[in-house]
């Protein structure tokens, strides 16, 4: 992996990158204030978020290799439902070497997985809550049915049941305040991103391209009722010899950056 120039050409005064390098290329801002918003996407050169209805289809070793890196930067990894239940997620797992980097950060030694759901419709038994080192937070709408709530509580979660029927972007951010947890990973799925999006609260978006062409009726990774354009900046882009390319774009928000 190493990184390609103003003009679009892979610089050649630098080695490839070390995982050392890649943690101060992604790094967080040292305070942001309030939560920050990291978008994490892989798409096909065609534009398309899944290949055989799965992301982890358009996966090359160098985006796992970002996509582990990004989880141990950041202080919580939240994800819509939907993506939870497609591509059977289960908890975040740093070695012990990324453990302790985390521990001298401050940070707790593993990023808890934050699951948006209105309906709470999860399975109790599924790897969220069986593969993990930690409880998932469960962020909930308050017509959730109780015995799905119940049902999470059992299983270990902790459940956080929002005042509205569904789970808004003001509400998912103060509990992710509420809990310290300002450096934050969101890593879909295209519903949630669109939501975020339309209310203005992405800071950032780490997108893969995936060298490969896929077609067929996969969706983007953001989709919403309406647009909503937001000028972005290239932070920087980065390419592995198999084709892979890694950008980082940034919204510059006064007193943000």
């Amino acid at each position: 992996m190493r990184p390609i120039d103003n003009e679009g050409f892979l610089t050649a005064a630098h080695s490839p990158l070390t995982d050392d390098d890649i943690r101060e290329w992604y790094a967080y801002p040292t305070d942001p204030g309030s939560p920050w918003v990291r978008m994490n996407f892989v798409s096909s050169i065609d534009g398309a978020v899944t290949s055989d209805g799965t992301s982890g289809g358009l996966g090359t070793p160098a985006d796992r290799r970002l996509f582990t890196i990004l989880r141990e930067l950041a202080d919580v990894v939240v994800v819509g439902a939907a993506t939870v239940r497609t591509e059977n997620y289960g908890g975040a797992k740093p070695d012990a070497a990324a453990r302790d980097r985390r521990i001298r950060r401050g940070q707790a030694p593993v990023p808890p997985i934050a699951v948006v759901t209105a309906s709470a419709r999860l399975d109790p038994e599924s790897r969220l809550f069986t593969d993990t080192d930690i409880a998932p937070v469960v962020i909930t709408g308050r017509a959730a049915p109780a015995d799905r709530v119940h049902a999470l509580v059992a299983a270990g979660a902790e459940v956080v049941a929002v005042d509205d029927d569904a789970v808004p972007t003001t509400a998912l951010m103060s509990t992710l305040a509420e809990r310290g947890l300002s450096r934050v990973l969101c890593e879909g799925g295209p519903s949630l991103f669109g939501q975020l999006l339309r209310d203005d609260a992405v800071d950032e978006l780490c997108l893969t391209t995936s060298p490969v062409l896929v077609a067929g009726g996969a969706g983007r990774i953001a989709h919403s009722p309406s647009s909503s354009p937001r000028p972005m900046r290239r932070a920087h882009v980065l390419a592995d010899e198999d084709g892979t390319i890694l950008t980082r774009w940034v919204r510059e928000r006064p007193g943000r950056l």
